[in-house]
């Protein structure tokens, strides 16, 4: 079952990953194979921490005075929390657990932002009591977080009040116009218990115009607060900026090309359920370019209207910021022959990958590591499943055109995946233990070296 050429099978090659070339060509990741008996995630830290710089470097070269937050939902592992300590960054947490890891692995209390809708109020009095930064997304929650600080009497609740988009009138987070005057009164009436440091806003989507200019309203709501008398120093503008998986010439040619027959069963996706594998501008590029965008009806760039009003820029990336700072290997356990294809069994699921919960699929496509190295031998289509009972638990539906024929003891790599793919969907199904995260260490050294997270729940 071979197919001599690779045209009729639509391929999403990953970005070239220096880091991850190492651990696999040195032997390391089949080692860790055999001694997890499993699926496991690998961990770049060192990536993180370079995207990180970047970023940093990026509100530098503009001119803004800003501050990183890591959104922690992105990925669990404590190793880039602590990376985020050390780079002088901070975390986003949406919840009291996520808050007890970051300062446990080194964060400040006040380099801490708490997101999230309709807070749990033990999240709410451990962050007031830490000195985090509340984006508080409705008035009972403000009246809880005034309560709060009026009841301790350690410090005053610092709060950012989150703004309602006017281009997402039917999004569930934020507050509308009179929302916010009644919260901007009511911050004026709690006195020395509430510090109102700014505004902040989640926006879906990664196009830059859209968010330059909310950010723009951000600063103008700052300088009307500020006459009123409150602190509003400070903007958040979430995460959102884009990371390429994959470049343009191989993103346009897929979904041109790609059609029902190149998936198992005939499973078929929209092109708009897709993540978009590829950005023109992404990662701190990304970043760069928003600062550089003028808002609608303004003559200034985003950045020179940040700077000139005094006011301190908050991001809140999470895969931005885990761009190839890991990836996810499972071993197949079983290959059955189709129509002209292979289906693959893997020793896991697909809830390792969380494109699936999104009604998707992760497309870059998977590198096979055979068990026994040689030259490519030809074309080898293969769809990946996983290790369950559900005909809908398919890790990838799209057939991959292989170099070699995938057997039983072969590993599959997929790459990139530690923004979001790691943890949003996973699940103990059919008791099957979770992939255990695995940090590779100095990926420089000719030994790469490893170790568990630490992670504590």
């Amino acid at each position: 079952m071979e197919v001599t050429t690779a045209a009729s099978w639509p391929t999403l090659p990953a970005l070239p990953d220096p880091a991850t070339h190492p651990v696999v060509a040195g032997g390391l990741v089949a080692e860790l194979a055999y001694a997890l008996g499993g699926p496991f995630h690998l961990l770049l830290p060192d990536a993180f921490t370079a995207n990180l710089v970047a970023m940093q470097n990026a509100l530098t070269r503009a001119g803004v005075d800003g501050f990183v937050h890591y959104a922690k939902k992105a990925n669990k592992a404590a190793v880039f929390v602590e990376r985020a300590a050390a780079g002088g960054a901070g975390v986003d947490v949406a919840s009291a657990a996520e808050l007890r890891e970051a300062l446990g692995h080194g964060v400040r209390g006040e380099h801490l932002m708490v997101t999230g809708p309709a807070k749990d109020p033990a999240l709410l009095r451990l962050a007031v009591t830490h000195g985090a930064t509340v984006a508080v997304d409705a008035l009972d929650e403000l009246d809880q977080v005034i309560s709060l600080a009026l009841t301790g009497r350690v410090r005053p609740a610092r709060v950012l009040l989150r703004v309602l988009p006017d281009t997402q009138p039917h999004s569930r987070f934020g507050m509308n116009r009179d929302e916010l005057a009644t919260a901007l009164q009511r911050c004026l009436q709690a006195g020395n218990a509430i510090r109102m440091e700014g505004f902040s806003f989640h926006l879906s989507g990664y196009a830059l115009q859209p968010r330059a200019d909310l950010a723009a309203r951000l600063v103008d709501l700052c300088l009307t607060a500020r006459l009123q008398g409150l602190e509003a120093g400070r903007i958040s503008i979430g995460g959102g900026l884009p990371i390429s998986y994959t470049d343009a010439d191989s993103w346009h040619t897929f979904l041109a090309g790609r059609r029902p027959a190149h998936y198992h069963a005939g499973k078929s996706f929209q092109s708009g359920d897709f993540y978009p594998y590829h950005s023109p501008v992404a990662g701190a590029d990304a970043l760069a370019a928003l600062l550089a965008t003028r808002p609608e009806n303004t003559d200034s760039t985003l950045a020179d209207l940040i700077a000139d009003a005094g006011i301190e820029l908050l991001l809140e990336p999470g895969r931005a910021l885990l761009d190839r700072a890991g990836a996810t290997v499972f071993r197949i356990q079983g290959v059955k022959d189709r129509d002209g294809y292979r289906i693959v069994t893997v020793d896991g699921t697909s809830l390792s990958l969380s494109e699936q919960w999104f009604n998707s699929e992760y497309l870059p496509d998977p590198q096979l590591i055979p068990r026994e190295q040689g030259a490519p031998t030809g074309v080898f289509p293969a769809s990946v499943g996983a290790a369950t009972c559900l005909e809908s638990d398919m890790l990838t539906w799209r057939k991959i055109a292989f170099p070699h024929p995938p057997r039983v003891g072969d590993l599959l790599l997929y790459p990139n995946t530690a923004g979001y793919q790691m943890d949003s969907n996973e699940s103990p199904f059919h008791d099957l233990p979770l992939p255990p995260k695995v940090v590779i260490d100095r990926t420089d050294r000719a030994r790469p070296r490893w170790r568990l997270d630490r992670h504590f729940t």
